[in-house]
């Protein structure tokens, strides 16, 4: 009996798609379960790691608010003894931050200032002041609105509260550092809380008192509540002693001691049944045991789980962050889908078989086409020069297009290699060993290497500095893609900087290739940012040394008035002791001493001034427009978080100036900090700060215009401590001033175009040559 050669084809063909097909879903189920538990495990590590950065970010704020005002109090900008001053600090750091439920200060004389949030009453905020004397204490309880307005006030006699005694202030204080409590619920709000405390030190080191700031942490439980994970899992955090602090259900992390007061639920005790048993394993000693990322699997009530542990990388805040999800819900759908595949597998193997049948069939035809003609050629009835089968100009065509390839393809390589020799970036090929294969004409003009560079070692050519920065060694080509900049070593010895781009091309089975680097010459780069960095410590120095000579200056200048009618009292009082009979002569002497430390103070005093006054700096001819440059890409980044745009008007051919350089940075930096500032509290539409400059008569004179709001009615521009800004000191535009007139210029207001403020201030013209449009200079 003959077989047909298509019905067994056909048959083998279905035979072996079932069995291929039915192998697949098998290994595709194992497989597949196998990668969703993965995901899941990788989900639930997401999850734990958005967790971290979101608590983190939730409470990185307050530590940075806690050290800003410790800082604050400790460099007295804002005096710690004075409570009115202190509480407006401490007012807008509250406001600053919503998850802040108090900030407070509390001195070691056992004064106290807090600002708190109020649910109840009769304004949002309330102060609590607490003042020591030798007799006793006195406490006052200030309620105030959103803008800093006493609604209501009254005393608490009744109040023992000593900030010495609470735990957050003795630790700070032992410490001498930011420290965390641990979480507790709060009394008044009945919400889960931490407090962070940072120490004030004095002058001499010792401490001054504690700065410590309540923080809310509900709404990270909010936040877990919001997240996917599966379709019943959970996220929670546990404290180090074991209490879970957050959760989705708030309700379950807070239960009642015996007297009343809340306290946090214990993992060992958690209500979750499914957290209880995923991590009470955790809990040794009291202590939570989690160093590292730890996943896991278990079994309860017949149900599989899949959870993660991950520590908060954080000495001071030791929480343990746990997740846990169902199984089934990432694999209940495949098990579902198994028997269904099965089913479907074994139709595709049925449907396969027929076309293979068809298939078979059509492929053969072609053969027996061919053997048809190899008989009627062996019978001698056609010729051997008889036309092919179409099916050979199908394969001619084929073959036809396999040229085309070929050709494409070499004329590609030819394309690529005119791109790689006259590319404007250096390029080069380098062997897997560190030998350079061929490299372009630009990149032996950048490392000033002349000739052929072919078969040299590439540590030899790029030579870095120092000499194990960049390659090790001749074998070290195999690191990942990669860019670097760092220093090298020119043919003729000059440094410069480079940027070093490498890729690693592999073959077919992953065994590198070749590599392929691309090197661009950044020293000038390099250069131009180093100068602006340069700048910009230059005028933070130059601006402490000016702020404290005003303060100096203002302060001399307020003290030398009582200091003269001092001495002027003594002296009247001299006079009309020596007219009385029977003076007792060490009254007299009291008095003469009186004026002679009264005189004493005043020539320190004008000493302090004169010596303040000397210090005037170096004036020399400097590039105006360069400068204007140099200040605008000092406050780029404060421009564009306010959404200003920040345009210059200077022309071409603008002189130089002549005066101290870092000083009129100074000057320029704090008008068009000004004008951002000024622009992004007003809110309005058009957010433009405006820089033009102009020469005339040996002087240039700059304008600085901005959009914003205008200078308040009644308010003393250019006075000392005169200032619209809630945190400023009314120092920066007379000190701007003094500098400008300290360099031979002036500065005054002038109103803005369409409302806002321009600013304008002159320096003198150098003598000596002035920039051009094509950079090249003209006699001034």
């Amino acid at each position: 009996m003959r077989k047909s050669l298509g019905a067994l084809l056909a048959i083998c063909l279905a035979g072996l798609q079932f069995l291929a097909v039915l192998a697949v879903v098998s290994s595709s189920y194992v497989t597949s379960e196998q990668a969703l538990i993965r995901h899941a495990r990788d989900l639930l590590r997401d999850v734990g790691h958005n967790t971290i950065e979101h608590s983190k970010g939730f409470l990185r704020p307050a530590e940075g608010a806690a050290e800003l005002a410790a800082r604050l109090a400790q460099n007295r900008v804002i005096a710690s003894d004075n409570p009115q001053l202190l509480e407006q600090l401490l007012f807008q750091q509250l406001q600053i931050a919503p998850q802040f439920a108090g900030v407070y200060f509390g001195s070691e004389a056992g004064d106290f200032v807090m600002v708190m949030r109020m649910a109840e009453g009769p304004a949002p905020f309330r102060t609590k002041i607490i003042s020591r004397t030798d007799t006793g204490h006195e406490v006052r309880l200030i309620w105030r609105d959103n803008n800093f307005h006493a609604v209501h006030e009254e005393a608490d006699p009744q109040d023992t509260y000593d900030p010495r005694t609470r735990p957050w202030y003795q630790e700070a204080r032992e410490r001498l550092t930011t420290i965390w409590t641990d979480p507790y619920i709060f009394f008044t709000s009945h919400q889960p809380g931490i407090t962070l405390a940072a120490p004030v030190l004095g002058e001499s080191g010792g401490i001054r008192g504690v700065v410590g700031v309540d923080i809310e942490i509900s709404a990270i439980s909010r936040f877990l509540a919001q997240l996917n994970i599966g379709e019943t899992g959970k996220a929670l955090i546990i404290n180090s002693n074991g209490d879970v602090i957050a959760h989705p259900d708030p309700e379950l992390i807070k239960t009642s001691r015996a007297d009343g007061s809340l306290r946090f639920v214990n993992i060992a005790e958690f209500d979750d049944l499914i957290a209880r048993a995923a991590f009470t394993p955790y809990l040794r000693n009291g202590q939570m045991q989690v160093e590292e990322e730890r996943p896991s699997q278990f079994v309860l009530r017949g149900a599989r789980y899949v959870s993660t542990v991950l520590p908060m990388l954080n000495d001071r805040l030791p929480w343990t962050i746990a997740v846990y999800a169902p199984e089934d819900d990432f694999t209940a759908v495949i098990k579902e889908n198994r028997t269904t595949n099965i089913w479907i597998a074994a139709l595709v193997a049925v449907v396969t078989g027929i076309l293979g049948l068809k298939l078979a069939n059509w492929l053969n035809k072609p053969v027996r086409a061919f053997a048809v003609r190899s008989t009627l050629i062996a019978q001698g009835e056609i010729d051997a020069d008889a036309p092919l089968p179409k099916t050979y100009r199908e394969l001619e065509r084929a073959n036809d297009t396999l040229v085309r390839e070929i050709h494409a393809r070499r004329t590609a390589e030819q394309d690529y290699g005119q791109t790689f020799d006259l590319s404007a970036r250096g390029m080069a090929q380098v062997t897997p060993d560190g030998k350079i294969l061929r490299a372009n004409a630009r990149f032996g003009a950048i490392l000033g290497q002349g000739g052929n560079l072919s078969g040299r070692p590439l540590a030899e050519v790029l030579s870095a500095e120092p000499p194990t920065l960049w390659p090790p060694d001749a074998t070290a080509f195999e690191a990942p893609d990669s860019t670097r900049e760092f220093q090298c070593r020119r043919g003729d010895g000059a440094l410069i900087w480079v940027a070093v781009n490498t890729i690693l091309v592999r073959d077919d089975q992953g065994s590198p290739r070749h590599g392929v680097i691309t090197l661009d010459d950044v020293t000038a780069a390099k250069d131009g940012a180093a100068q602006i960095l340069q700048l910009n410590r230059e005028i933070s120095h130059l601006a402490r040394g000016h702020t404290m000579g005003q303060l100096a200056s203002g302060l001399a200048h307020e003290l030398n008035q009582p200091l003269t009618a001092i001495a002027q009292n003594a002296d009247s009082a001299l006079l009309i002791l020596s007219q009385m009979p029977g003076a007792p002569a060490e009254l007299a002497e009291i008095l003469d001493s009186i004026e002679r430390q009264s005189l004493r103070a005043g020539e320190i005093i004008r000493a302090l001034r004169g010596f303040i006054r000397k210090d005037e700096g170096v004036r020399a001819a400097f590039d105006l427009a360069e400068l204007v440059e140099q200040a605008l890409q000092l406050v780029r980044t404060e421009a564009a978080e306010a959404q200003v745009i920040v345009e210059t008007r200077l022309p071409c051919d603008l002189p130089q100036a002549e005066g101290n350089r870092v000083q009129i940075a100074q000057v320029l930096v704090n008008l068009l900090h000004n004008a951002i500032e000024a622009i992004a509290a007003s809110g309005g539409a058009e957010r433009r700060v405006t820089v033009a400059a102009t020469a005339a008569e040996g002087w240039l004179t700059v304008d600085v215009q901005d959009t914003g709001p205008g200078v308040a009615a009644g308010l003393a521009l250019f006075s000392p401590f005169e200032t619209s800004k809630p945190g400023g000191m009314g120092l920066g535009l007379t000190i701007s001033r003094s500098i400008v007139e300290a360099n031979g210029g002036a500065l005054w207001h002038e109103a803005g175009e369409g409302g806002g403020t321009c600013f304008v201030f002159t320096v003198p013209q150098a003598a000596g040559p002035m920039r051009t449009t094509d950079g090249s200079e003209d006699a001034a």
